[in-house]
This record gives C-alpha cells, sequence and structure tokens, in this order.
C-alpha cells in the first residue's frame, strides 16, 4: 500500500493554484511555528490568573500541564462538565467521554445522556475547542473540574467554563503570554526559513500577499524577526514580503463587523485617527473589516486563499465570503507517520479482518438459531476487535486517539468541520513549495474517509 506524504497537501475541493492570485496568511500556528512548551506557559498562566484574580483555591497551583492528555477538536458540555470527543455525525465516542480526568463508562454516558447521540438541545450546550491553544483549555477544564470533584464540592460546570475561558483569553489580550514568549524565544518559537522561501517565491510569482492576525504587531515583528533573523538578508524587513500587514484584527467579528481600519504608528505605539481608503507599502494597520477590505483591494472570491489554524475564527469566514481557504493542522505530520507505520497498519488490517468475519457471522446465522459455538466466536472476535481499537487508539493519543477519526474509524467531529470550511489543508504553509505554482489540486476519486487516510484492505494480509 502506498505510504501518505506527512508533508503532503490534502484537498477537499478542487483547487487550480494558477488561478490563485492573493496568498493571506494568519500568524500564530499558521507562519510562526511553536514549541510544545507554550502550551504549558499558557496553562501556568491561566491557572495563576484564577487563583489570584478568581479566587480559585491556592492549591490549584500545584496543577500541571499534561501533554498527553488533550487533542484538538474536542468540545466541553457546559452542563454537565464532560469532555467530549464526537465523530462525524454528532455522537459521542464510547472511550473519549471524561469527566474531569475519569474516562466515563458507556452505561456512565448513556446515564448522563440517554443516548450517544447529541441532539439538537444538547449541541446548544457544547463548546468546541478546535485552534492550537485549546490544549491548554482543555487540560484546565479537565483539571478544575478533577479538583472539585476529589474536594467533594458542588460546582457549576458553566461557571467552570466560563472562568476557564475568561483566564485564557486574559492571558492573550493582556500580553502576558506575548511577553512571555519574546522573553525567551528560543524556548517556544521554531526558527524556520522555510516560511521566508515560500513567501519569497510567491513574491517572484507576482502574488499579492497579506498578513490578517488579531495579534498586536510588536508581537508578530518579535517572532518573524527572530523566526527569520537567519535566513533575511542585510537591511531586508520581513514587512517587505507583505503587500498589506493587519494586526489586532479581532476575528471572527472581522468578517461580519464594519469596523474602520486604523493607521498603526510603530515608533510611537499609538494609532493614528485619518481615514484609512488605501492601503500603502510598509505601513501597519489595526482593526478593520472584510468589508472595508475588499473594497479598498478589490481582492474578490476564488483568486484568493487564506491559510489559518482556527476553523471558526479564521477559515469559516473567508469560506463564507467565497475565497478559498487553507487549514494548518500541525498535529498532522505525526499522525500521518503513525498510519504509515507497519506496526499501525497491521492492527488496522486486522480490525478490518475482524469486523468482516464478524459482519459474515451475523449475516449467516439468525440469532435464534445460534450455537454455544457461534455465541463463542462472536465473543472471541469482539475481544479481538476491541484489542485492535485499542492498539491503534493508543499509537495516537491514549485518552482521545487521533486527531481526525474515532476509534471505530469514522471521521471525527473535527474531520466534518474541516470538511465544511477547508478547501485544502496541510501541516504547514511551506508544504505548498513541494508543488509546483500552477499544480491543479485534485479530491481523490476514491475518498472513503479523509484524504490523508490510507483504508488498508484486509484481503492484502490473508494468506494466499
Amino acid at each position: 500500500m502506498p505510504k501518505m506524504n506527512p508533508e503532503g497537501i490534502y484537498v477537499n475541493k478542487n483547487l487550480r493554484l494558477e488561478n490563485v492570485q492573493v496568498y493571506g496568511f494568519d500568524y500564530d500556528y499558521t507562519l510562526a511555528h511553536y514549541s510544545p512548551n507554550l502550551h504549558r506557559l499558557i496553562y501556568d498562566l491561566a491557572k495563576e490568573h484564577m487563583v489570584n484574580e478568581f479566587r480559585y483555591p491556592e492549591t490549584c497551583l500545584k496543577f500541571r500541564y499534561d501533554q498527553t492528555f488533550p487533542i484538538r477538536g474536542l468540545h466541553y458540555d457546559k452542563k454537565n462538565g464532560c469532555l467530549l470527543k464526537l465523530d462525524f455525525f454528532g455522537s459521542i465516542e464510547p472511550d473519549g467521554c471524561y469527566f474531569g480526568r475519569r474516562k466515563l463508562s458507556r452505561k456512565e454516558i448513556e446515564q448522563i445522556y440517554g443516548t450517544r447521540h447529541i441532539g439538537h438541545d444538547q449541541a446548544r450546550g457544547l463548546v468546541g475547542l478546535m485552534d492550537f491553544f485549546c490544549f491548554s483549555e482543555a487540560c484546565l477544564l479537565a483539571d478544575v473540574v478533577q479538583h472539585f470533584v476529589d474536594a467533594k464540592l458542588e460546582f457549576d460546570a458553566t461557571y467552570i467554563y466560563e472562568d476557564v475561558d475568561r483566564a485564557i483569553q486574559h492571558v492573550h489580550r493582556s500580553g502576558l503570554v506575548h511577553r512571555g514568549i519574546l522573553s525567551d524565544p528560543y524556548r517556544y518559537l521554531v526558527k524556520n526559513g522555510q516560511v521566508l522561501r515560500f513567501l519569497t517565491m510567491l513574491r517572484e510569482k507576482g502574488k499579492k500577499i497579506f498578513l490578517l492576525t488579531n495579534s498586536p504587531y510588536n508581537f508578530v515583528d518579535g517572532g518573524m524577526c527572530f523566526m527569520l533573523e537567519d535566513s533575511l538578508g542585510y537591511r531586508e524587513s520581513w514587512r517587505e514580503l507583505f503587500d498589506v500587514v493587519i494586526a489586532k484584527a479581532n476575528k471572527p467579528e472581522f468578517y461580519t463587523s464594519e469596523h474602520p481600519f486604523r493607521y498603526y504608528d510603530m515608533e510611537n505605539d499609538t494609532l493614528a485617527f485619518n481615514k484609512v481608503d488605501a492601503f500603502l507599502p510598509n505601513k501597519i494597520y489595526y482593526h478593520g473589516s472584510l468589508k472595508s477590505f475588499l473594497q479598498i483591494t478589490k481582492w474578490n472570491g476564488p483568486e484568493v486563499i487564506y491559510f489559518g489554524d482556527h476553523l471558526f475564527s479564521d477559515l469559516r469566514g473567508p469560506s463564507r465570503a467565497g475565497w478559498r481557504t487553507a487549514a494548518i493542522i500541525h498535529e498532522l505530520e505525526s499522525e500521518i507517520r503513525i498510519q504509515n507505520d507497519d506496526n499501525y497498519r497491521f492492527e488496522q488490517a486486522k480490525f478490518h479482518i475482524v469486523q468482516e468475519l464478524l459482519g459474515k457471522l451475523h449475516a449467516t446465522v439468525a440469532n435464534s438459531k445460534r450455537s454455544e459455538v457461534c455465541r463463542l466466536l462472536s465473543e472471541e472476535l469482539n475481544d479481538e476487535r476491541l484489542k485492535a481499537r485499542q492498539k491503534m487508539k493508543n499509537m495516537f493519543n491514549k485518552s482521545f486517539g487521533a486527531t481526525f477519526l474515532t476509534d471505530t474509524g469514522q471521521e471525527s467531529a473535527f474531520a466534518y468541520y474541516i470538511h465544511q470550511y477547508a478547501d485544502v489543508y496541510t501541516s504547514k504553509p511551506e508544504n505548498f513549495l513541494h508543488y509546483p505554482p500552477e499544480a491543479w489540486l485534485h479530491v481523490p476519486f476514491d475518498i472513503k474517509i479523509m484524504p490523508h487516510h490510507v483504508k488498508v484492505p484486509s484481503s492484502l494480509f490473508k494468506n494466499p
């Protein structure tokens, strides 16, 4: 079986790159690559804010970020306090429901929700944790719930979410995390000359490039200078790579509001009062709206592609505006390497073989006529199927498994959102360097699940 490329571009909707004239980028986790240390920094700053400002017990300061626990794409239930992994159809993954740090059994899931399927009313109480910052948030939510459970204290799960969310937002909006990153960039940022190569190639091909980020300019400037300092030539500035630079854009409201753009004075760290009716070279702009952006630039429709990591804040608005979209999912590389591994493929084939045998057994023997031998065979096959599922899950994440798949091989809810809002997805923007700028990216003709998945036929593993 062919192995998938960890640095490939995977296509949900056909994309002809020669028709794309404008490339837009988010900053955090899109152009900027961070080390896993950042999750711990955000987690620690948020828990300290909850203790110092919201008067949570000081014992919460002993919490430690657990990088093995969360994955992207989970949902938090504000009514019941559970962290859920959902499949493509909105059903709870049986082994992906946690109350605090304790995994709930199927029986407990049914007692709380009545059924594994989340209905429309219940869905209103769910909050999706979809961007890369959500790792810290998911872990802190689970730890705070577990603390109240262990202390045998009553609590409202909605209040916990609101407090954790406020703390995470404060860490970003106050600049705490930005100052932490820039104070020790070698610990948190990853140098990356490939980004410069990609942006330079686009300029040489005559493409327009813009940066649209929620982060403040000084933070972006510090990060870009650090990441590209070994690659930029003397006297060159990263700003020269972009036709337009917009900071503190306030996405996703940027796509629906009518806020005006403001000039940002880099020297005095102030905003000018004069009206913005054109984007000038080497200038920085704050705030604004999609409506004004389109009026000024005249960059419309499918000639524009926007890269971002947050499906809701970054990609939903551009998708609805008619732009093409590219989702940046950093963990895609590691998950593809796992699914390419022979040990994973063996368990995957074993799982499909057992599924096939179970199907044949149920199709040929009626329930009323099953013998003891059939019953024992069915139980044995089910045991083997569960073992294969557990082994595959543990190769990804022992708590929640793979980001894109459920334990049964179905697409996850996160995969559903990728389908909905991303024309293409890849692990980092510079992967586009592996493709000609005039390439025509096609949806695979034989898609069963996500384009980057390969379904290993069980027949390949049967004895001849």
